[in-house]
């Protein structure tokens, strides 16, 4: 099961007992890609009570290893109150790895482009970085193996589907509205990584305003940082920033964007305040 942790409590006698505490109606699953070359944990969170006439909203996310807990949960408390929040029952599905680690070096594949290495940031401590390049073959995975399973298995709103990643999962999220917009209703891109794959991903954004300017889509956009990412020398704030300056102006054309910057934090201490505001994001109507 999802989430799993271990309670002890208290018996008569001062003897003690151990029993497992998860999170309510969530489950893990094995699967592969098609070449059987890499495997995913795939997290599944299911709402509680009756889907809506369309089916549930649904969010993907990435680095699940990580975030799968706490957008559950958010999803879960705010969504108590819709009338008050905002927000709605949604499935949650989680793409995360075989590991108990938050991120897992897959990762580093999965989630960006094929490039010189000139091109990419130094390592640290000069050390190469873990394969690269394999954005296209997981978003095919995703395509074709994931959302097809989950959703056959479950009623979802095929008009609400979320893309939720941050930082080399926001990198990836972009990549993905830039390419195959109609894939997802809603981007999230939290502190994405724009410097790795920056000369590529701006030809894509090329590519995707020329396509709104001869037909409209229906999609919303959400760019966000910590604060205190403003002194990284990668400009994960200014590029996202600039990339929503840059986008805005597509309103008309049926994109919706929105930059938040959260006070205060830092690279991974955004992760909570930004799924707050994605679960919210993630509900408009």
């Amino acid at each position: 099961m999802a989430g799993k942790k271990m309670e002890q409590t208290g018996r008569r006698g001062g003897e003690v007992g151990i029993r497992e505490v998860t999170i309510p109606g969530t489950e893990q699953r094995v699967m592969y890609s098609r070449d059987g070359k890499r495997e995913y944990r795939i997290f599944l969170a299911k709402p509680d009570g009756d889907p809506p006439p369309s089916g549930f909203p649904v969010i993907y996310l990435l680095d699940a290893n990580a975030v799968f807990g706490t957008m559950v949960e958010a999803v879960r408390v705010q969504a108590r109150r819709p009338e008050k929040t905002g927000v709605f029952p949604a499935v949650v599905v989680g793409i995360g790895y075989p590991t108990e680690m938050p991120f897992a070096p897959a990762r580093f594949y999965d989630f960006t482009l094929p490039v010189p290495a000139a091109e990419l940031p130094p390592g640290p401590d000069g050390a190469a970085w873990p394969e690269l390049g394999g954005a296209e073959a997981f978003l095919a995975f995703i395509e074709e193996e994931l959302k097809p399973e989950i959703e056959s298995e479950l009623p979802i709103d095929s008009g609400r589907r979320t893309l939720f990643g941050h930082s080399l999962g926001g990198l990836f999220a972009l990549h993905v509205l830039f390419t195959r917009p109609a894939a997802f209703r809603t981007y999230i891109a939290g502190s994405p990584s724009i410097h790795w794959n920056e000369r590529p991903l701006r030809e894509a954004e090329r590519q995707f305003v020329s396509r709104l300017e001869r037909e409209t889509l229906n999609i919303d956009l959400l760019l966000a940082a910590g604060e205190l990412e403003k002194s990284h020398p990668s400009r994960i704030n200014a590029n996202a920033r600039e990339l929503a300056e840059r986008l805005s102006p597509l309103a008309g054309c049926g994109l919706h964007v929105e930059f938040k910057e959260f006070e205060g934090e830092g690279h991974v201490s955004v992760l909570p305040a930004l799924i707050s505001r994605a679960v919210r994001f993630a509900s408009r109507r």
